[in-house]
């Protein structure tokens, strides 16, 4: 039989006929995530000093630099890449660690307890894959990174237990704010958000109501004005009590437990020098 020659053009294979498929966006180097996201802070932060100031130039020029660097579109890709498992992975994993093996418990028979998550990346996180959180989010989605303070310190207090929540995630927030007593101001606000230091009993009152805090390690073991001994301080003026911690090398993960129904610190504490050296950096929480 004579066989049949073949045509230019046709395919090979089915693979090499489809047509192309949506790319998946290029992985960012560690140190180009680091980058993009300390300069959009810092221009953040000088945004929010200009805004004090009312100096509108200033805020128009800053904001041309935040658009030239990507805006928010470009933060949400660098921090959802340093979300990824080689790079850490979702910081939520670590509080499951802690309270996950708890709720999934026979022992355990509240139900699904109220997240008030901020600075949400992903819907699709450890804490939301669980199911024994129903969550509320104030995330990157519908904010620019320097509003999510001020969407969470301008949220209208709840009106009674029913609208409070039973943790509170505070995870890469805190150190987006750019002034050291609105990071003292936004830690006491999170108690007004929490329910009663009394709703649970037993195991459950072991871990909630509670915040879990998440910040960039050199915060709290590299800062000149805190350390993690001047960090429990503060919290428990505020009421609040360290259950669990981790640190790595990029990270510092606590879970603070509310242990009274107090509203405000019982101590000021001032912006003091703790660690002296040129190497240092100067993230501070301070308390009036």
């Amino acid at each position: 039989m004579a066989t049949r020659p073949k045509k230019k053009g046709v395919v090979k294979n089915l693979a090499a006929g489809r047509p192309p498929t949506v790319t998946k966006p290029k992985s960012l180097a560690r140190k180009t995530t680091k980058s993009i996201i300390n300069k959009l802070h810092l221009l953040e932060k000088r945004k929010v000093q200009a805004m004090k100031k009312n100096d509108n130039a200033q805020v128009t020029a800053i904001e041309a630099e935040i658009e030239a660097l990507g805006g928010i579109e470009k933060y949400q890709e660098a921090s959802l890449q340093g979300q990824r498992h080689d790079r850490g992975g979702d910081s939520s994993n670590v509080l499951m660690e802690w309270v996950g093996p708890y709720l999934s418990s026979e022992e355990y028979k509240e139900g699904r307890l109220r997240m008030l998550e901020v600075g949400a990346l992903s819907t699709k996180n450890a804490c939301a894959q669980s199911n024994h959180f129903d969550i509320t989010r104030i995330d990157l989605n519908s904010q620019e990174p320097g509003i999510l303070e001020q969407d969470f310190m301008e949220r209208p207090l709840p009106k009674d237990e029913s609208e409070k929540f039973d943790i509170i995630s505070l995870s890469l927030v805190l150190n987006f704010v750019p002034d050291h007593k609105d990071r003292g101001e936004m830690l006491v606000r999170t108690t007004q958000f929490l329910t009663s230091s009394k709703r649970f009993s037993g195991t459950t009152a072991a871990f909630f109501p509670s915040l879990f805090l998440v910040l960039p390690a050199p915060c709290v073991t590299n800062s000149r004005y805190l350390d993690q001994e001047r960090l429990a301080a503060i919290m428990e003026s505020i009421g609040y009590e360290m259950v669990e911690s981790k640190t790595t090398q990029r990270l510092v993960y606590y879970l603070w437990r509310r242990t009274s129904d107090q509203v405000g610190n019982d101590r000021p504490f001032r912006k003091e020098e703790i660690r002296s050296g040129s190497s240092r950096n100067n993230f501070a929480i301070t308390l009036v």
